[in-house]
């Protein structure tokens, strides 16, 4: 006999507002032993020094984790001029610095270049895959790498203030797999100062916002007296983008086991993704063909 999975089939989403110091692991770990959830992920890592919204899935949540990451972010950060680090942060170690610094204007002049499609090499520090090994595993043991630039999609980047001549205050959306350490990092080549991010804050993932995350210490706090779990956000808060189509009662059956059915309604085209419930229950992903859900992701609700 196989081991019994320990802990509660527990469904939905909580939102985290991540402090700096810890990773991304440690807070799903965090949050999945305070419910004492069976299951659980995150949509989209953040940097350990960096702060802000991390959502967490719980149980059948984690199918639709892919949704969350392919949404649009929001972050506000810092960029340190005069100084290059192999990190391309603040925990990183300085490999070059300039005694130049940017006007206002130069810096202003330099952002249409970041702005909409756009091609960024991810920085050596990062979770891009090489050859099967992380980048940031390889560039521990010193190695550097000629990593492909990704195409990135930049919606917004606007400086919001200038404290000194060493820093700018920015605030980002993106697309997935957006680096904002890329950005700083390339942004000073860009104005030939160098930078690094001096601080970074993520404010908002998709439909969760950092000003409605649950601190860690308010996570132990719920979880002691027992409340944590209405915390929880329904499973699909993260398909608000996608179409939702009311299944039939037969539909519903069909789909539950695997097989395209009946909808009774759709504003979906033919070939879209969409969601489909019965009774506002959600019950599964999958494309929209004539009349009818084809799922790819089934809740066990």
């Amino acid at each position: 006999m196989g081991r019994k999975r320990k802990g509660r089939a527990i469904n939905g989403w909580l939102v985290v507002d991540k402090p700096a110091g810890v990773t991304s692991t440690t807070v799903v770990a965090r949050v999945r032993r305070a419910l004492d959830a069976a299951k659980a992920g995150h949509a989209g890592t953040l940097d350990p020094a960096a702060t802000g919204v991390l959502a967490v899935a719980m149980g059948e949540a984690t199918k639709t984790v892919p949704f969350v990451t392919d949404a649009m972010k929001g972050y506000r950060f810092v960029v340190r001029f005069g100084q290059a680090t192999d990190t391309d942060d603040a925990e990183g170690t300085v490999i070059a610095s300039s005694g130049l610094r940017p006007s206002d204007r130069q810096i202003e002049d330099a952002l249409p270049a970041f702005r909409g499609d756009i091609l960024q090499v991810p920085p050596q520090y990062s979770a891009v895959k090489v050859e099967g090994e992380r980048a940031y595993d390889i560039a521990r043991e010193g190695e550097a790498m000629d990593l492909a630039a990704r195409p990135l999609h930049v919606a917004q980047l606007q400086m919001v203030a200038r404290p000194d001549a060493d820093h700018a205050e920015f605030v980002m959306a993106c697309g997935k797999g957006g680096y904002v350490r890329a950005i700083a990092r390339d942004l000073g080549r860009a104005l030939g100062c160098h930078g690094h991010v001096a601080w970074l804050r993520r404010e908002w993932s998709g439909p969760f916002r950092a000003d409605e995350g649950l601190s860690l210490d308010q996570i132990d706090t719920l979880a002691a007296d027992g409340m944590l779990e209405g915390r929880l956000l329904p499973l699909e808060i993260a398909l608000a983008d996608l179409p939702q189509l009311p299944l039939t009662a037969e539909g519903a059956v069909r789909v539950r086991n695997g097989n395209p059915g009946p909808v009774l309604s759709s504003q979906a085209r033919p070939g879209d993704l969409a969601w489909a419930s019965f009774q506002g229950q959600p019950v599964a992903v999958g494309t929209y063909i004539g009349g009818e859900l084809h799922p790819s992701r089934v809740f066990n609700l």
